[in-house]
């Protein structure tokens, strides 16, 4: 019944707006910006339109984070980047319930600009939010909720201009991404994402690039000019949450992977016989795993709309022919002192340009890929000799 209620409020304000019953003057648009939540899908924040016109009390915020698990093969389209999200309509008072909750921060915007400019961004919004248009293929790097709420303002203010740097010099999309997933401590988030994203997020980024963060869209808002005149006339705090559980030590998933490799080296250094059998079960585990991983970032830059997952310089230490080499290891062909000679080769050059890469790795990685390197020159060495 709510709902209907919503559906029907929103079906009369839109035909008003076509026939321009309302009075346009006493409209008010504005920016909301809610804050970080603590799990990862909210982490980065969210952006939503809201729309009050005091003559007709209508307050209506408009989003485009909405997603249905009911849509067909729901975690396959998630895998491949082509699941759709849609518009969704909420009374005001309805959409900061759920905020109120959480207690996440909220943060108002109102919009300095003329009836005409209102009117334009009004049926921007309706049109983004009405039949197949309120679809999209959500790109959280690209074509998010918030970059589709900027471009309704930005496209339709051609004389909007932003008059400073919302980022540092240098700034890149990974950098902003490490800066979320830090302060919220998702330091294992981080580097799984890592893992996958390619060197596509490692170039530096404009003002208009780093605004698909509701973050540095709203400070880019603040630092903007319409016609001469902020186009913030107002910036105010509509709800403060609480603050984020304080981060965990930004080097802890570096520490816990240098102790486990530390680990296993020391084990293979052992002449026992229980020793030898846990570096052979290490050896056959790690080749799994970096052939898995491999394979999983090949199937994400090329079987995928990720943008993001391309250009994976990952895959020159998660070797996706680790995988298949794996079953061998017990049946020691002859072949396996020249596949891991040629391993040892390509790690030991990934090692060595690690900080020239066009793509930041991940310095928890280090480690795993010192060890992997150490691992591929015992075995060349045990087959050769083998095969003598």
């Amino acid at each position: 019944m709510k709902r209907l209620k919503i559906v029907l409020l929103l079906l009369s304000f839109s035909l008003s707006l076509s026939a321009q019953n309302i009075n346009i003057a006493h409209t008010r648009l504005s920016i909301l910006t809610c804050g970080p939540g603590d799990e990862l899908y909210s982490l980065f924040g969210h952006t939503a339109i809201r729309i009050f016109d005091s003559t007709s009390n209508i307050d209506v915020v408009y989003n485009w984070g909405g997603f249905t698990f009911d849509q067909p093969n729901f975690y396959l389209n998630f895998v491949r980047g082509t699941l759709l999200y849609y518009s969704t309509e909420d009374y005001f008072n309805d959409f900061m319930s759920d905020y109120i909750i959480d207690q996440r921060s909220v943060y108002e915007q109102i919009l300095n600009m003329d009836s005409a400019a209102k009117q334009k961004i009004i049926d921007a919004v309706i049109f983004n939010s009405t039949g197949d248009n309120k679809f999209y293929k959500y790109d959280g790097y690209s074509d998010n909720c918030t970059t589709r709420v900027k471009n309704i303002v930005y496209q339709n203010l051609q004389n909007a201009v932003i008059t400073a740097n919302i980022v540092p010099e240098g700034t890149t999309k990974r950098d902003l991404m490490h800066y979320y997933l830090e302060n919220g401590d998702q330091l294992w988030s981080e580097l799984g994402l890592d893992i996958i994203v390619g060197s596509t997020i490692d170039k530096k980024i404009s003002n208009d690039e780093a605004m698909y963060l509701p973050e540095f869209f709203m400070k880019g808002l603040n630092n903007t000019k319409y016609k001469s005149a902020p186009l913030v006339k107002e910036f105010k705090p509509i709800l403060q949450g609480a603050d984020l559980q304080k981060p965990s030590w930004k080097y802890l998933p570096l520490a816990i992977m240098s102790a486990i490799c530390l680990l296993i080296f020391f084990i293979s250094t052992l002449k026992a016989s229980w020793s030898k059998s846990v570096i052979r079960f290490v050896d056959a585990l790690l080749l799994y795993i970096t052939g898995l991983l491999g394979i999983f970032i090949l199937v994400m830059w090329f079987a995928t709309d990720h943008i993001e997952c391309k250009n994976n310089y990952n895959l020159l230490w998660a070797l996706p022919f680790n995988f298949p080499v794996a079953f061998f290891l017990y049946k020691k062909p002859a072949w396996l002192s020249n596949y891991f000679f040629i391993a040892s080769v390509i790690t030991a050059v990934f090692l060595a340009t690690w900080f020239w890469l066009p793509q930041q790795i991940n310095i928890a990685l280090l480690p795993v890929v010192i060890l992997l390197l150490d691992r591929y020159v015992h075995l060349a060495n045990k087959f050769r000799r083998l095969h003598k």
